[in-house]
């Protein structure tokens, strides 16, 4: 059998992609839209070293394994794939193979693969080494992905057939009017990115608002875009931890993104630290990724944590919602939007490969494959309730009072 063979029997039959191999083999559906070549042995090492996603995607990222055609429509035809369950005579057809070409062990590591960061897990030098990992990639590679709105975050689509950066206009501003934004009033956004809610509400509302992430490369790239737009009176963004902002009083909190870098451990001294930055009646609103359900674990697979998003952890909503309620916040309003996020991930994807060859001179071929790979399948996951992607508003209240109208206008 040749390695096109092979490397079906380990995805799984009745596949509806072609897979085309070094030595001439194929396997799968001839002349289907997407093909799947292993172009090396190497590809097979990968996944015996590392059974499952994080193989394939080292495979992928290293080049030894391409997809040909779109990445999303290849993902979409692969069962979960795992070793364990291939039969032993398998197992040990593929160890015979891999020996004959001398590639079985040790199988070096595609270098962006992220290893592991300093200090205590979700410490702020462990937290600044982990999000410099995923955003300091380039602030030109990210808008070649992102777009002109340079917003990183789920958008809300008003429209099936609606833009992305009309898309993320009417996120910024639903995340505005849920917190009731009004002139004169202050902001703090924590996780803010390229400072697009910052200078939504600055533009918008007439907020004065301040920002803080950090990322050296996003606050660099935000005080140059305050300071363009004419904005510099009312916004702010600093390249520093949310946890050293000094500054209280504020009428509103938005954090957009931010969570799911804090680490389910850290969450009572997360809402709380918040909830003391807030005055009496003050709104915060969290936006961020979350799990379907309690049963899964918080840490994410090991492609997501070991290519994108170093110690991340996924709670679900209902743990975020308890913690929210136990530190100082009474829970006014929550919805869930993942569908919103698949929309939002398919006009990345398209963004990326439109511009590919651009993205591929600033940020390398290897890390570029990593975005394309990262964000088709998480695409996929909120397409099957795998990931869902959750906004719940908050109030300090006042006493007894919420200063909410009986029914929210947003």
């Amino acid at each position: 059998m040749g390695w096109a063979g092979v490397f079906e029997r380990i995805l799984g039959d009745d596949l509806s992609i072609e897979i085309r191999a070094f030595d001439g083999s194929r396997a799968g559906t001839a002349g289907a839209d997407v093909c799947v070549e292993v172009r090396s042995p190497l590809a097979l090492s990968h996944l015996a070293a590392a059974p499952g996603e994080l193989g394939l995607a080292r495979a992928y990222v290293s080049g030894a394994l391409e997809v040909h055609g779109d990445m999303y429509t290849a993902l979409a035809a692969f069962p979960t794939v795992t070793l364990n369950d291939i039969p032993p005579e398998l197992r040990r057809e593929l160890a015979f193979k891999l020996a004959g070409y001398r590639f079985w062990w040790p199988v070096r590591v595609p270098e962006v693969e992220h290893r592991s960061s300093r200090g205590w897990r979700h410490s702020k030098r462990r937290d600044s080494q982990s999000i410099s990992y995923h955003y300091d990639v380039s602030n030109r590679f990210y808008e070649y992905v992102l777009g002109p709105s340079m917003a990183y975050t789920c958008a809300v689509y008003p429209e099936q057939d609606a833009t992305l950066e009309q898309a993320q206009f009417t996120k910024h501003d639903l995340v505005a009017r849920k917190l009731d934004l009004k002139k004169g009033q202050r902001l703090l956004d924590v996780g803010c990115g390229w400072g697009g809610m910052v200078m939504h509400a600055a533009e918008h509302y007439g907020v004065r608002a301040l920002g803080v992430t950090l990322s050296r490369q996003q606050a660099q790239w935000a005080q140059k875009a305050i300071a363009e737009r004419g904005l510099a009176d009312l916004a702010e963004v600093r390249h520093m931890d949310y946890r050293d902002v000094r500054e209280s009083g504020f009428d509103a909190v938005s954090s957009i993104g931010l969570t799911e870098h804090i680490g389910v451990k850290q969450l009572p001294h997360y809402f709380s630290f918040l909830q003391d930055k807030l005055v009496a009646g003050g709104r915060m609103l969290n936006h961020c990724i979350t799990r379907p359900h309690g049963h899964q674990k918080a840490k994410p697979g090991k492609f997501i944590g070991r290519y994108v998003f170093p110690d991340g952890e996924l709670e679900p909503v209902g743990t975020l919602v308890s913690a929210m309620n136990d530190h100082g916040f009474e829970v006014r309003h929550e919805e869930n939007l993942r569908e919103h996020y698949a929309l939002t991930l398919r006009d990345w994807c398209r963004n990326l490969e439109r511009n590919w060859k651009a993205a591929v001179a600033e940020a390398g071929l290897a890390r570029a494959r990593v975005w394309r790979l990262y964000m088709a399948a998480c695409r996929l996951g909120f397409e099957r309730n795998n990931v869902q992607l959750h906004q719940v508003l908050g109030v300090k209240l006042d006493g007894v009072d919420a200063r909410m109208p009986l029914r929210p206008a947003f």
